[in-house]
């Protein structure tokens, strides 16, 4: 595993530019204080530098919760957080001592959307981990079809094309009149579960007609693997620890 030092001490930072797109988003957006500890920690564990997105993200952030909360992307929050806002190792399960054997199972979750929606970093060739795309490319598990999409950018065109408000364009036909009002004071680890469920076609006629309760992102999550595997036959894989 490459130092710290060699993580941190670079050339070019993105934490700049990042930090200015977040700051002038087109969308709402909240971001929490970072840990300095648990960032560095899991940056060492990640092996990715600050002067990538990624590394950038979970050093100097605690996470974002973007668009009014409909996306949550994960860093490194402070033990203070109001918001209950998941880190990006508890997320992925990162061991609590630093491991240079450990991998993610098939990619890094990076981020979850109010819906169940996952949104990960793929970490190896598709036939290895069982995802599509390729290593680096960012792919998505969308709550309406069950399935995995490769989404033909990395993490740092993706994130800056969700600050700039692709949120709109990407979430075309899944959100209903008044939905900021449902979602922006949603805590972190909560998520939203439809009824009738968004992968029926009963629930695309009419979304604003359908029940919606806030639950655990846990019980979504849980929730769309355990539907995916029985209407399917196959197992998605991991979709985080929230």
């Amino acid at each position: 595993m490459r130092e710290l030092s060699e993580l941190t001490e670079v050339e070019d930072p993105a934490w700049p530019a990042l930090d200015e797109k977040l700051r002038a988003a087109s969308v709402p957006v909240e971001v929490f204080d970072a840990d300095a500890g648990r960032g560095a920690a899991a940056l060492y564990q990640t092996q990715v530098t600050a002067r990538s997105f990624l590394g950038a993200f979970m050093l100097h952030s605690g996470g974002a919760l973007v668009d009014d909360g409909w996306l949550r992307v994960y860093g490194s929050p402070a033990g203070d957080n109001a918001r209950r806002m998941p880190s990006l190792a508890r997320v992925n399960g990162y061991p609590a001592e630093a491991d240079p054997g450990w991998r993610p199972e098939a990619g890094l979750v990076v981020a979850h959307d109010v819906l169940g929606g996952v949104f990960v970093l793929q970490g190896g060739p598709a036939e290895q981990v069982g995802l599509p795309g390729q290593p680096g490319e960012m792919v998505y598990f969308a709550p309406d079809s069950l399935s995995w999409d490769a989404l033909g950018a990395g993490y740092a065109a993706w994130l800056s094309w969700m600050l700039a408000g692709g949120t709109e364009e990407f979430y075309a036909g899944l959100r209903w009149p008044g939905w900021q009002d449902e979602v922006r004071e949603l805590d972190g680890d909560r998520g939203l579960t439809l009824y009738p469920p968004l992968w029926s076609e009963e629930a695309h006629r009419d979304l604003a007609a359908t029940s919606r309760r806030v639950v655990t992102m846990a019980e979504v999550l849980g929730f769309e693997r355990e539907t995916s595997t029985e209407l399917d036959q196959a197992d998605p894989g991991f979709l985080g620890n929230v």
